[in-house]
Formats: C-alpha cells, structure tokens, sequence
C-alpha cells in the first residue's frame, strides 16, 4: 500500500485532464477507464492494481452519477426498463468480481480486443442501427424486461471480471438487442453503470483499496466531463452518439491492439 503521495503539480494535471476527458467520454458511450486507469498507472507506478483499479471506480462514479441526472433531467429514459437493468447489472458486477479471481491476466487485453472488434464491425455493417428508436419486443413487457435483465447480468459480471468499456458494451447491446436509439441507450448505460461502480466500491473500500486524494480530485474532474459530455449528447441527438460510439470503438481498438503487440513482442 502506498504510505504516502506528494505528486508534482503537473502529475496532478495530467489525473485532472485525464479523469475530465474520462466523464465526456463515459457520459456520451461509455468506456472512459480505458483512458483514466493507463493515467493512473502512470502517475502512481508504485500502486497495486487493486488500488488502481479502486481509485478509477472512485473517479467514475462521480462521473456517471452527474451524467445519470443529467440524462434524467433532460431525456427522461423509462425508468421501468433502466432500473432493473440497473439491479441486474448490480448483481453481476458482484459476480464478476468473484470470477475475475480466476481469469489468467494474459487473457484480458486478447479477450477485450476481440469483443471490441465485433462490436466495432457489426455497427459499421449496420449504419441505420440506432439511428431511429424501433423497440424489439414491445408488444411484450415481460419479455422485454426479461432481455434487458439479461443484458444487465452479462454486461454487469464483465464489469466486475473486466472491466474496460463497459459503458460501450452496455450501448450496443441496448441498440441492437432491444432497438433503442442511441441517445436513449446511452441514457440507460449510465445508470446501468452507476449500480456496477457502486457494486465494486462496496467491495473495495472495506479493504482500503481507494486513494482517496488522487480518487476525488479525478472524481471532480469526471463530474465537469460528464455534465458536457451528456449535454452534448442530448443536443447533438443519436447520430453524434452514433460516430462517437464508432471513433472510441476504433480508439480502443488501435490501444488494446499496441499493447497486445507489446506484450507478445516482449
């Protein structure tokens, strides 16, 4: 465990810019760990993963929580889809976080990677997807509910297993499992979210896994990036959500490819 932390003002810069683009990032598609986390572990090589990991939890969820009410405020989601979405994403979370205990490290960065590639192809493949809100199953509700439970379940155990791009995750299958627009899935992602960062600070800030300095000035930084990145969203509507969705996707992409590259080079 880290004793202490004197960070140069420029280190804390670059956790302030990093956890600010994080909340736009997560607020519009999610998947903003995959910039905040490698700031993380630049600026504080002396932590363990564990710390990592619970610190950039602490960061965004100050980041979702604004975003949420943002969404809340502005767009409205059906409440009876996203909150047990949210509950079985909750839950899974949990789960996952027991599972990550037995997945081989070497296998995360290949895993993600492949996910992402498909997600990224099947979008592209499918420009009108989520462009226009065509809600599958409609006609009925229990099934409706029983998918978007489903969805929690799977996404939120890869939260707590995994991790990066969660949000994005949480999008894509909104849009292309149950027909909702991209703005309204986004809406939803958060809140599904917000309940697996709490499922996973429930777990560790009992241990005293959180850097509290280092988490809140982040959280303050992800609390400004959320509130823009959600209200950009909502102005700009779903096709913006749309090519942000795919330029991250592609982003996250080229990152996880260089670092596999790296790891099997090395």
């Amino acid at each position: 465990m880290l004793a202490s932390l004197d960070l140069e003002p420029r280190v804390l810069l670059l956790l302030a810019l990093a956890g600010l683009a994080a909340g736009f990032i997560d607020a519009v598609v999610g998947g903003g760990g995959l910039v905040q986390l490698p700031a993380l572990l630049l600026a504080l090589p002396g932590a363990t993963p564990v710390q990592l990991l619970a610190t950039n939890k602490l960061g965004s969820i100050c980041g979702t929580t604004t975003s949420s009410l943002t969404y809340l405020r502005r767009i409205r989601p059906d409440l009876r889809t996203a909150l047990p979405l949210a509950g079985a994403a909750l839950c899974g979370s949990a789960a996952g976080a027991a599972l990550a205990f037995h997945i081989p490290k070497a296998a995360f960065t290949p895993l993600i990677l492949v996910v992402l590639v498909a997600v990224g192809a099947y979008t592209l493949l499918k420009p009108s997807m989520g462009q226009m809100q065509t809600l599958r199953f409609a006609h009925s509700r229990r099934r409706h509910l029983a998918w978007a439970v489903l969805i929690g379940l799977v996404v939120g155990a890869y939260d707590g297993a995994l991790g990066p791009g969660t949000g994005s995750f949480f999008v894509f299958a909104l849009v292309s499992i149950l027909g909702y627009g991209f703005l309204e899935a986004s809406a939803k992602a958060k809140i599904a979210n917000l309940a697996t960062n709490l499922a996973a600070l429930a777990v560790f800030v009992p241990q005293g896994a959180v850097i509290w300095s280092v988490g809140l000035l982040m959280g303050a930084s992800n609390v400004v990036g959320g509130y823009l990145g959600a209200r950009v969203a909502v102005s700009r509507g779903s096709r913006f959500v749309r090519v942000f969705f795919v330029v991250v996707l592609v982003a996250f992409v080229a990152k996880l490819g260089y670092d596999t590259w790296v790891q099997l080079a090395g």
